[in-house]
């Protein structure tokens, strides 16, 4: 959840599409220590070249169908 909300405060700061080295920024600057395999995951893997918008409007659908 940390590199998400990394990669969510770079997004909110005006970096449309954040690099592993600015989340590593972030998350030092508060002095998390960093996971560089899950770095990775949510910025190459998960995240890249997809507007952030969408990903959290696809989100909120998904949750909709779940039963409470």
């Amino acid at each position: 959840m940390r590199y998400v909300a990394a990669y969510l405060l770079a997004v909110l700061g005006g970096n449309e599409s954040p690099t592993s080295k600015d989340l590593k920024k972030i998350l030092d600057s508060v002095g998390i220590e960093t996971d560089d395999e899950r770095v990775n995951k949510v910025v190459i893997s998960e995240l890249n070249g997809k507007n952030i918008e969408d990903v959290i409007a696809q989100g909120k659908c998904s949750l909709c169908a779940v039963a409470a």
